[in-house]
């Protein structure tokens, strides 16, 4: 499987992970378009009435693989209650860009090393999945790549709750998601949700996580 993954991602990966940050926002604002469905830029203008109105702020996560001896895993974070606008939410672990990022890997990267203790050099980059644009104003840049079984994770205790894996089996059965629907600032907003036990996995996170089971499907 896991050659099989690799040779996927590698074939549709929506670019290059080690790409600078300033060509991957170029290309994002020449092809708005190029967003996962319901992401806020897939609404075309819909965004801006979420007060977005400025240039939008770069972002990046990791979307952490992990083969088990039970099958392969997506691994997630559970953000802590006082984490602002995203408290307690389920989240994959990644962050703001900054001015020493040259690229969305070494964002993903650094933010992945601060959150929950994974090592880069223990990271095997694949390549990256289309951009999410959300309503507090980021474009999110999804890197995706394999994470030696072997890591142990440390988390920051004032940013994450939890860690936890899915099963890539779940993420892949397109039967396992629905959407749910919420109005905000008097715009109707349509979102995937995909329970797994006790976690609700909603908004940008699941539409990332239907993207990757796209990319590996096609």
């Amino acid at each position: 499987m896991r050659d099989t993954i690799r040779a996927q991602l590698r074939a549709r990966t929506a670019g290059d992970a080690e790409q600078a940050w300033s060509e991957v926002t170029e290309i994002a604002e020449r092809e708005p378009d190029a967003n996962v469905p319901g992401s806020y830029r897939d609404d075309q203008n819909a965004w801006k009435d979420f007060g977005v109105t400025g240039p939008l702020k770069a972002a990046a996560v990791l979307v952490p693989l992990i083969e088990r001896p039970a099958g392969m895993t997506v691994l997630l974070t559970r953000r802590t209650e006082y984490m602002g606008s995203h408290s307690g939410q389920i989240s994959f672990p990644g962050g703001r860009v900054e001015q020493s990022d040259a690229a969305p890997v070494h964002t993903a990267l650094r933010e992945s090393e601060e959150e929950i203790g994974l090592a880069p050099e223990r990271v095997e980059i694949l390549g990256r999945l289309a951009n999410y644009v959300v309503g507090t104003g980021y474009r999110i840049t999804p890197v995706v790549g394999f994470v030696d079984a072997g890591q142990q994770f440390v988390r920051d205790e004032r940013e994450v709750a939890e860690i936890f894996e899915v099963p890539l089996d779940l993420v892949m059965e397109p039967g396992n998601y629905h959407r749910e629907h919420m109005r905000i600032k008097n715009i109707d907003r349509s979102y995937y949700v995909l329970p797994y036990g006790d976690y609700r996995i909603w908004g940008a996170t699941a539409s990332i996580l239907a993207n990757l089971r796209d990319t590996l499907s096609e």
